[in-house]
């Protein structure tokens, strides 16, 4: 399975600060936020992924992930020079999804909990059709909402819908099969310009071929969209990583205990990054594994 991160856009719920740094470059704690995507799918087991920002931003990502194998990845770039809609990443990736399966997941979208690794190895391996993933929230109205039956299939997909029927936010994070491409190409772009995610998971919905994924309790999704997200999805991991004394998201220990680097590689990662706590932390998980 190939995956792709979206770290596009403007981020002008963010302005002024997003005119001159992307968002996804935000710290979240102590990490640049497009770790916790990028980690979401180094969990999943995907090493081939494709990151799709801005024409002016894509140099800072460069600077920042290389080419990936640092990580035992394979990381390429793409622009999208306009925000046309989350679809268009099917279509800008094409080439790199080469007719396989496919992860999406948006970068500025967080996701953790127990047995997250069991969830995405059970759900992301070998899909048919789509995979979504929901989650309770207060304001459904917000987002995109998936409705289900008395047995869990999903039947229903809503994109902020005035009177909810359901409480299940579709989150950022999403699964396809080949087909996805086709899809995405056939769309029509909605009365805002843009090519819609939603419209590509109604198609699988209409064939009966869409899964929705509840992530319930034990799990967090933060979307960091607004100021006061950003504030409370650093306050969530730093609160979180003080009481445990581990990192959420430090792709350096993901990439070691997913097998993708060995001890040694680790370690180097952790010295290369001098005397920060978060160097620190690397060398000594590299220690525990050597």
């Amino acid at each position: 399975m190939k995956g792709i991160i979206l770290a596009g856009g403007t981020g002008s719920r963010l302005f002024p600060t997003t005119l001159a740094v992307s968002k996804q470059l935000f710290p979240i704690g102590d990490k640049p936020m497009i770790y916790y995507p990028l980690s979401t799918l180094m969990l999943a087991g995907i090493t081939d992924i494709l990151v799709i920002t801005t024409p002016g931003d894509l140099p800072q990502y460069r600077r920042l992930l290389g080419d990936g194998s640092q990580l035992g990845l394979n990381l390429t770039y793409a622009v999208q020079p306009e925000p046309k809609g989350l679809a268009e990443a099917f279509i800008i990736g094409a080439d790199h999804i080469a007719g396989g399966p496919v992860a999406l997941v948006l970068g500025d979208n967080i996701f953790h909990g127990q047995r997250f690794y069991d969830l995405l190895q059970q759900h992301l391996t070998g899909v048919r059709g789509c995979v979504l993933f929901g989650y309770p929230v207060t304001d459904p109205g917000r987002y995109g909402v998936g409705e289900t039956d008395d047995e869990g299939r999903l039947v229903a997909l809503e994109e902020k819908p005035k009177h909810p029927r359901s409480n299940r936010a579709i989150t950022g994070l999403y699964g396809y099969d080949s087909d996805v491409v086709d899809i995405a190409k056939n769309l029509r772009p909605s009365a805002r310009g843009e090519l819609e995610i939603t419209d590509v998971n109604r198609t699988y919905l209409r064939s009966g071929r869409a899964e929705l994924v509840d992530l319930g309790r034990g799990f967090a999704w933060l979307d960091t969209g607004t100021p006061e997200s950003l504030l409370q999805a650093s306050l969530y991991v730093r609160t979180l990583e003080e009481r445990q004394g581990v990192r959420i998201a430090c792709v350096e220990e993901v990439a070691l205990r997913m097998g993708f680097i060995d001890a040694e590689s680790c370690y180097e990662l952790g010295r290369r990054l001098g005397s920060s706590d978060y160097g620190r932390y690397v060398m000594d998980i590299a220690k525990e594994f050597s």
